[in-house]
């Protein structure tokens, strides 16, 4: 079993965009998902996953990921994922001794940015870069699978 801290803000400037050390497309696409839990397959570069989350209360979750073939993942996506898929470029940059994964947002879900952090414990200390706006980590429709449910570009 794994588990993850995170915590996920908006972002208020593009002065991340200096800091990226690398940048990947990722497209996902749920199986299921409801308010606490989603199955999703992630083709993220030339790798994929399955997936599997339940949130505990917006910041810890628990996550399984298994590796699957490149060419099932793309037929999962393309027959049996729910749509809208989720399409994103994600950019890391690392601050301090944390790295910040930068959620660009294509597709339906244009125009939305985040950024997330995991941690160690929710309390762990911080350094936070000015470019962080406003915490969403709570906000179940920031989750990638709200997100497919209900895009960005129709709130």
């Amino acid at each position: 079993m794994g588990q993850e801290i995170e915590r996920k803000f908006l972002i208020k400037s593009d002065a991340w965009r200096a800091q990226v050390g690398e940048s990947t497309r990722l497209i996902q696409g749920y199986l299921a998902r409801g308010e606490q839990s989603a199955i999703r397959v992630r083709i993220k570069g030339d790798k994929a996953e399955l997936n599997i989350k339940q949130t505990v209360d917006g910041i810890h979750r628990l996550e399984y990921e298994y590796e699957i073939p490149l060419d099932d993942a793309q037929e999962i996506l393309d027959r049996v994922a729910l749509r809208p898929l989720i399409d994103k470029t994600r950019h890391h940059v690392s601050i301090g001794r944390h790295l910040w994964e930068i959620d660009e947002f294509h597709g339906e879900n244009a125009g939305l940015i985040v950024a997330e952090i995991e941690l160690d414990d929710a309390d762990e200390a911080f350094e936070r870069p000015d470019w962080l706006g406003e915490e969403v980590s709570t906000d179940q429709r920031y989750f990638n699978s709200s997100l497919s449910a209900r895009p960005y570009t129709t709130w």
